[in-house]
């Protein structure tokens, strides 16, 4: 074979590397398009300043992660705006769990390993899930231990969820075609309609990691996909078994 073909081969898959290189390293850091969109970085790569925690949460090589019991991981600097996109990157471990809130109550942005996980066979607690009130329309997520690219995106009485590039939940709240959707988080106890929480990642005991975490607040021209999304089929046996939890859900709290 051709001499500098094989050098030539050889610079090329270097460059790739080195490139490689670079985006990992940059993760947390805004690109010019994002600066240019109005993001603001919520985590500087290097420690958990802005962050509020019990002790329990780390940075490692750039990442957030847990290591021992201790609560939530809340973003002190700032409540997120009523109109806003988050953006952050997240992986889990087998069999574990966690969630993004980003309103007040029980809007979280499910994290899990659907595989492994019991919440994983229902979609409405399955990863990407707007938990136990919206299914994503599929699983988007990749094999467990590889990084995957969350989303949410709220303007009004818009809810979306991304996952990996794709748009797996998108609703008005306000329809009455999700009326059944509405009450089943309100009996969980959130309200929708709810506004001025804090960002914080859930600690459920299990090994997890995030990082890459940005935000802007969307303005009047800022336009949605509002591509019509529609959330993925629940079996009846999976229907009965999220009646009993919710049954049971109700009867503890009125203990």
């Amino acid at each position: 074979m051709n001499t500098r073909f094989i050098c030539a081969c050889m610079i090329v898959a270097l460059s790739l590397a080195v490139s490689a290189r670079g985006e990992e390293e940059n993760t947390n850091q805004l690109t010019k398009g994002e600066k240019a969109a109005g993001f603001t970085l919520l985590f500087n790569g290097d420690n958990l300043d802005g962050w509020k925690h019990g002790g329990n949460w780390v940075v490692k090589d750039g990442v957030i992660t847990r290591t021992d019991g201790g609560g939530s991981l809340t973003y002190q600097t700032a409540t997120v705006p009523d109109d806003f996109e988050l953006r952050f990157q997240w992986k889990v471990a087998k069999g574990s769990n966690s969630g993004v809130y980003y309103r007040p109550g029980q809007y979280e942005y499910q994290i899990l390993d659907n595989k492994l996980h019991a919440d994983g066979k229902n979609p409405r607690t399955s990863a990407a899930s707007l938990y136990f009130c919206m299914a994503p329309s599929h699983d988007a997520t990749r094999p467990v231990g590889e990084w995957n690219d969350g989303r949410v995106i709220c303007k009004g009485t818009v809810v979306q969820h991304w996952l990996n590039g794709k748009i797996v939940i998108g609703f008005d709240y306000s329809d009455p075609k999700w009326k059944f959707n509405v009450n089943l988080l309100k009996l969980r106890g959130a309200e929708l309609a709810a506004r001025g929480g804090r960002l914080f990642f859930q600690d459920h005991g299990d090994p997890v990691w995030y990082r890459g975490i940005r935000m802007r607040t969307l303005g009047p021209d800022d336009k949605l996909d509002l591509t019509p999304v529609t959330p993925a089929t629940i079996p009846p046996e999976v229907l009965a078994a999220e009646k009993k939890k919710l049954e049971g859900i109700l009867n503890r709290r009125k203990k």
